[in-house]
Parts: C-alpha cells; sequence; structure tokens
C-alpha cells in the first residue's frame, strides 16, 4: 500500500448493511479510516465509521464522487454502478475486487458463462431474453428459472413446474438453469491477495429456510468425505485463479446425490457462509477479506472447533421496530454468541443479526443451535 495503518488510510465500502458493520469492527484493528454509502439512513454502519453518505449505490455521480478522494474501495454488495468504478480505477483509486469482477458477477448470466468456459462445474443452462423463449427450451421441465440481474436472498429465482407455470414466469431477460437433485448445499469461502496468495475456509454444510429461500442454519467444519472437501477446495480456488480477484470470494455449490460438485452462484465479498469464522476460525472472513484487499499475509483458516451458524430472522407475520425474545436465555449458555446488526426495523424473514454456536462436541452444537432457534425471536 502507498499508505500506512497509522491511521492514513482511506478505504471506502460501498453498501452499510451487516456485511459492512463485521468489516468495519475488524478494520478498527488495523486503524483503518472508513468511509460507507449506503441509500438507507438508517443503516446498520451509520454510527461505526469516520464518513458515513446516504445515496444511491448505483448512480455514476454518487459513487464516483464518494471514492474519488479515497485510497481504495470495497464492496460489500454487487448491486453497484460499476463504470464509476472503473473511472476511479482509471484515476488510480484501489478497487477490490476489481471493477470487471463486479460487473461478472452482477449478471448472472455471464457468470454461467465464466463457468462454461473455464471448465467449472455447473448445472445445465440456457440464456434466454424474455418469457416467451420459455415455450422453446431445450431445458426439460421443472426448471429453474433465474433472473440475469438484481437477484439476491433467493429473489429474482422461480421454479417452473409444468408449461401452464410459465404465465407466472419473469419477462426480464434470465437463465433457465436445469433442476438440480442435490443432497447438500456446501459452500468454500476463498481469499486471493495482489501477491496472488491464495487461501480457502474449511468446507461449510448449508440448511436453508424454504419460505424465505436463504440460509438458516450452518455447520462448520463439514463431515462430509475427505475427497468431496478437497474437489470443493479445488474448484474454489481454480475459480479464484481464474478470475485473479483480489478479496474475499463465496463459491456456493451443490453436492448431488450421485456425489458430483455443482456451482450453483458466486459472491466476490464476505458472505452469510462465513459469520461462523468470527468464533469458530483461527481469522474471521471480515479479517480475511481486509488482508487480501491490503495485500498482507493471508491468515490461517483453521477451524477452532465445531461451529454452527444460525440466521436471526424477522418472524412472519411482524413488521416495524426490532424487539428481541430470549436473548438473556441464550448468553446464559456457554458457547453462544448473539450478533445483532442493529436494524431499526424488522419484517419478515428480514436479516436481523446470526449466532454462532461453539462446542468440542459437535452433536451438542446442533442440539444447541436448534434451541436457539426456538427461543430467540425477532418481533415488532
Amino acid at each position: 500500500m502507498a499508505k500506512d495503518f497509522y491511521g492514513e488510510l482511506q478505504l471506502g465500502i460501498l453498501g452499510g448493511g451487516q456485511l459492512g458493520r463485521m468489516l468495519i469492527q475488524e478494520a478498527i484493528n488495523y486503524n483503518v479510516n472508513v468511509h460507507i454509502l449506503d441509500p438507507d439512513k438508517n443503516a446498520p454502519c451509520r454510527k461505526l465509521c469516520n464518513r458515513f453518505e446516504c445515496g444511491s449505490l448505483n448512480d455514476f455521480d454518487t459513487v464516483y464522487n464518494f471514492g474519488k478522494d479515497l485510497d481504495m474501495i470495497t464492496i460489500e454488495i454487487e448491486k453497484v454502478n460499476v463504470d464509476a468504478l472503473e473511472k476511479l480505477e482509471g484515476e488510480g483509486v484501489i478497487v477490490y475486487p476489481q471493477s470487471r469482477i463486479i460487473r461478472l458477477i452482477q449478471d448472472k448470466g455471464l457468470q454461467k458463462q465464466f463457468f462454461k468456459q473455464n471448465d467449472i462445474p455447473t448445472a445445465a443452462f440456457q440464456l434466454i431474453s424474455n418469457k416467451e423463449n420459455l415455450y422453446e427450451t431445450a431445458i426439460p421441465l421443472p426448471y429453474i428459472q433465474k433472473l440475469r440481474k438484481d437477484g439476491y436472498d433467493g429473489k429474482g429465482v422461480k421454479k417452473i413446474n409444468n408449461p401452464s407455470a410459465i404465465e407466472q414466469a419473469f419477462e426480464e431477460p434470465s437463465l433457465v438453469e436445469e433442476l438440480v437433485d442435490f443432497e447438500k448445499e456446501i459452500a468454500v469461502i476463498v481469499a486471493r491477495n495482489d501477491k496472488g496468495d491464495v487461501s480457502t475456509f474449511p468446507l461449510v454444510e448449508m440448511e436453508f429456510n424454504p419460505d424465505a429461500n436463504l440460509v438458516e442454519f450452518l455447520i462448520s467444519p463439514s463431515t462430509l468425505p475427505f475427497e468431496i472437501q478437497t474437489q470443493a477446495d479445488e474448484i474454489a480456488k481454480k475459480i479464484a485463479e481464474d478470475l485473479q480477484i483480489v478479496g474475499l470470494l463465496a463459491v456456493e455449490m451443490f453436492l448431488t446425490k450421485e456425489g458430483e460438485i455443482l456451482v450453483n452462484e458466486l459472491a466476490p465479498r464476505p458472505h452469510n457462509s462465513g459469520h461462523h469464522t468470527i468464533e469458530g476460525n483461527i481469522t474471521s472472513q471480515f479479517a480475511q477479506h481486509l488482508r487480501a484487499i491490503f495485500n498482507l499475509p493471508l491468515g490461517a483458516t483453521t477451524a477452532r472447533t465445531n461451529a454452527v451458524m444460525i440466521n436471526l430472522l424477522g418472524e412472519p407475520r411482524y413488521e416495524g421496530l426490532a424487539r428481541y425474545e430470549g436473548v438473556e436465555d441464550v448468553l446464559a449458555v456457554e458457547g453462544i454468541f448473539v450478533h445483532l446488526y442493529g436494524k431499526k426495523y424488522t419484517k419478515p424473514f428480514r436479516k436481523m443479526g446470526h449466532v454462532c454456536i461453539v462446542n468440542d462436541d459437535r452433536d451438542l452444537a446442533i442440539k444447541n443451535a436448534r434451541w436457539v432457534q426456538k427461543t430467540l425471536k425477532v418481533k415488532a
């Protein structure tokens, strides 16, 4: 870095949500000045950073003016104005992950084409420009339709079971993907710095909330066969190398019933599947992301113990000022760590926090996590 860590480095983060909040908690250890841009005046980062700016992440001028006097910019959400980031890169502002990678990952169609071109295993797919194309797709029903842009946390994804369901399909450009009969959803987080050092976190297994279609329960480290863990690890490293990314990359994968690994999607930033690393691993994903973008030696990623992470989601039927039930009960149990994101308002299935449960006894960690799910509630 041109500037050292003695209070000089000015780091901008596009997005002021919970990922930015946890990045700030780690950046304080490096004595870095953090600037945040977020459209929500009540964003979780608003009181924690050196400078908070309320503004659109998609507006060229807003993003450009926010970043032009900073040393470096990173992201906690991919939906940002990439043209502004490209201009800033051209003017000497360091942007990690690089703008070209954010552009690729913003478009699920380009992402799938990247997998195909680089021999990365993924489900069969077809790109379509509008809903009418669904009537002549080569992918057999039932299949998954995904919007090419703007989908996140399960939004922008539809299962099309039969021809009559096409009426309710997305109109916008999208991709049709073969429905994968998977055994488990798994993920590997990989980091790469500008020197080309690459490091992965141990494979994790995930369970999704079927109503909200987002991660609800995660366990680390995985107990899947060593060959599967090694293969997933190698796939994640290959993607990081092929992209030449600087920063953190979450690689979400399916494990099929036949034992095949298929890459689902990428996220070029800290990710929900790595929250357990704060308590569960020697280096957290947030510390690793900062090490990578600052071109420092990457940290050890070894699991300290068994860790189960559960998302704290807003309860169905409740909307308004957030109220937490059961916090004292869960904190009375050893090995339970609560992270509240500082979101003022709750709504059904909104991510309001997460809880990490650690225990040397894996079964007890899982049992305690199930108890936390029943005990800790976000209402209004």
